[in-house]
């Protein structure tokens, strides 16, 4: 079929909308109409040539919302008309699928970044000239995509779908940190470093688990407003008062330091806050050289933990987010502008310049039925 997609080239500072095709469903995979993606700093990044290198061209996009059109012959979970988000894709048979710890997927770099099925096939093509695809096992910037059928999580059709694309990957990325990867215990404390759609799920997870500080730390002093009112105790203005300002909070430092910037000099306060027996979690590497204290971290039985998708099973946790925003408990949605499609370049320059937190951008085939 034919669609609209934003394919990334090698020249361009933003995606391109152009006409492609997609192909059918394979057995394991179903159609889904978009509804809604938004765009994400590892979209941007993987663009222009920062992180794991990806093919080119490429149809990128990885926080997709939409309505299954078909399923392949193999799909008996979801059926035509369903509404899903779409997850992460995972190879499903590897010792951390079978756990339920997709994120941590031994084929997860590959079927993330490679632009291709793991048979190195792509759905997508230009006139018959191959156009990398399956980014995330999707890539939602297109009118439809492909997916997995175990990426698709299944949603209630009374929401409000093109809010819950960001869900995905950002917002469960965020949340996930917290409430999986630290578990993080009531009357713990935690310091957020970067308070994008990332940092933000993070602090709004920390109120949900009943932390005692939830510090947010940025350069942005509008994004610091925005985290006092989703839950931020307390916030700190980026730069060299930083680390004074977190010791003058909570003078025995943090149980946890949640790092969303790829600063090097974000790593080292964050590794200097902490508390005995603290946790660095981090979701992005520092752009640049960056040399642990290993002799602070060892001495307090600190650690430094990678985290990738918030260590969480999407089929989980988005249920039980969607719970908590529909509490009114975690409004994420209060991140989000909203951008048609057709102001694709808008929303990418906007998200970049860092004016808009998670741009989300609405599909031209959407409706009333699907928002």
């Amino acid at each position: 079929m034919r669609i609209t997609a934003a394919v990334s080239r090698e020249s361009g500072t933003v995606p391109g909308l152009e006409q492609v095709d997609l192909g059918e469903p394979r057995p394991d995979e179903v159609l889904v109409r978009m509804v809604a993606t938004g765009i994400c700093h590892t979209d941007i990044n993987a663009h222009h040539g920062r992180g794991v290198p990806v093919p080119r061209p490429i149809v990128l996009g990885h926080e997709g919302a939409g309505v299954v059109e078909a399923v392949g012959a193999g799909v008996t979970r979801l059926v035509p008309g369903d509404h899903v988000v779409l997850s992460g894709n995972s190879c499903g048979v590897c010792p951390r699928c079978l756990d339920a710890r997709p994120t941590y997927c031994r084929e997860a770099m590959r079927v993330a970044f490679g632009g291709a099925r793991l048979d190195g096939s792509s759905p997508i093509s230009r006139d018959g000239d191959r156009i990398a695809a399956m980014f995330f096992g999707q890539s939602s910037f297109a009118t439809y995509a492909l997916a997995p059928a175990r990426s698709a999580v299944l949603l209630p059709k009374d929401l409000p779908l093109h809010l819950m694309a960001p869900l995905g990957c950002g917002v469960i990325t965020g949340a996930g940190s917290v409430l999986e990867s630290f578990r993080l215990r009531p009357g713990q404390s935690i310091a957020v470093f970067g308070t994008g759609g990332v940092g933000l799920a993070a602090v709004m997870a920390a109120r949900l688990a009943g932390a005692r500080h939830i510090v947010a730390v940025d350069i942005n002093p509008s994004r610091l407003d925005l985290a006092r009112e989703l839950g931020a105790t307390d916030t700190v203005l980026g730069g060299s008062g930083a680390e004074q300002a977190l010791r003058d909070i909570d003078p025995e430092g943090f149980d946890f330091a949640y790092v969303t910037a790829d600063v090097p000099s974000v790593y080292a306060t964050a590794t200097e806050c902490l508390a005995v027996e603290g946790t660095l979690g981090y979701v992005v590497a520092p752009a640049g050289e960056w040399v642990p204290d290993t002799g602070f971290l060892l001495a307090g039985g600190r650690r430094l933990q990678g985290i990738i998708g918030g260590s969480a099973n999407p089929h989980v946790l988005i249920p039980q987010l969607v719970e908590y925003w529909r509490a009114g408990r975690f409004p994420f949605d209060r991140m989000i502008e909203e951008f048609p499609f057709s102001d694709f370049a808008q929303a990418w320059t906007e998200t970049r310049s860092g004016r808009v937190i998670k741009a989300v951008l609405r599909m031209p085939e959407s409706d009333a039925r699907d928002a």
